[in-house]
């Protein structure tokens, strides 16, 4: 078989497994969901071998989603580590046979403690399943390993469950977008959910009345980076960009002398000074431009912000 056909095979497999996990999606997950939204203390996480990594994961996704989470290696629990464990928490274990020894000394402390188990498991059945609080199914019909046995699917599936857990404690809990670039302080993400136009944009050194002439324009258009701004009475009017002075040329041998108020486009894309960076990137993305007027409430021109800008930014 050609590896491009085993690489298929096993992506075909393992979005087959969850989207069958999407489908035994019942109550039982939005019961998981409540006792995870009611923790006052924090949701502690555990699984053996490649659960355990699983386990981490969902552990780093519920944190930086508004939720309080750590993971507790299952046997480091029973050695000193369960000091992090309190009477306010709840604990997600992974485990696919439901089986796991090694998991069963951490659950029965927490059972002790009366911290609510969500267990996560292929066997619903399973000892790990009749002691959780609820047990989510996480079962599949086969590993994409061709023998079976190597955690491939099960895995993914326990995975998909765990961001569905997070995402849906994210809207019960109301978390916005500048929750979490607090919770993103540093690198990429942090910039494109802090940064606001404001911070970007710069103050037009030339602006255009709406009886200047295209001469006027042009010489505008150089200084401007590309986009000339038509105000008057304090607002703005419309706009000039490179791809209208084009379009004129074409039709047009004589135009130096023709009114900007007969070219410009009169209800051009805007941004506001206090619309995230990102978002103006993404209009100016859908508009094929680069570069927008940054108007007040009252249509007021502020500034101007470019793509070039909103790049160096890290803003996109």
């Amino acid at each position: 078989m050609a590896l491009s056909e085993i690489g298929r095979r096993v992506l075909l497999l393992e979005s087959a497994a969850v989207a069958a996990a999407a489908g035994r999606l019942d109550e039982r997950f939005a019961r998981a969901v409540e006792i995870l939204a009611a923790v006052r203390g924090r949701v502690i996480v555990s699984g053996v071998g490649k659960s355990g990594l699983i386990a981490r994961k969902i552990a780093a996704t519920l944190t930086s989603t508004g939720t309080a989470a750590t993971y507790l290696h299952p046997i480091d629990s029973l050695h000193g580590d369960l000091g992090i464990v309190g009477g306010g928490d709840a604990a997600i274990l992974l485990s696919k046979s439901g089986e796991s020894e090694e998991l069963f000394g951490l659950a029965g402390v927490l059972q002790r403690l009366t911290v609510p188990i969500v267990a996560i498991t292929g066997a619903m059945h399973s000892t790990l399943g009749r002691i959780a609080a609820v047990a989510l199914d996480g079962s599949v019909d086969e590993e994409a390993c061709p023998f079976d046995l190597a955690p491939t699917a099960s895995t993914t599936v326990a995975l998909a469950i765990g961001d569905a857990l997070a995402i849906s404690l994210l809207d019960v809990k109301g978390f916005r977008r500048e929750d979490f670039a607090a919770a993103h302080p540093g690198g990429r993400i942090g910039r494109t959910l802090t940064l606001r136009v404001r911070d970007i944009m710069l103050a037009p050194a030339r602006l255009l009345q709406p009886g200047a002439t295209m001469r006027e324009a042009v010489v505008t258009l150089a200084h401007e980076r590309g986009l000339a701004m038509v105000v008057g009475n304090g607002k703005l009017e419309g706009v000039l960009t490179p791809g209208d002075l084009t379009r004129l040329a074409e039709r047009e041998s004589d135009f130096l002398g023709k009114p900007v108020s007969d070219v410009m486009t009169r209800a051009p894309r805007t941004a506001a000074p206090d619309e995230l960076a990102a978002a103006a990137a993404g209009t100016m993305e859908r508009h094929g431009v680069i570069a927008l007027p940054v108007v007040s409430s009252d249509g007021a021109v502020v500034g101007v912000i470019h793509l070039h800008d909103l790049m160096r930014a890290g803003a996109v």
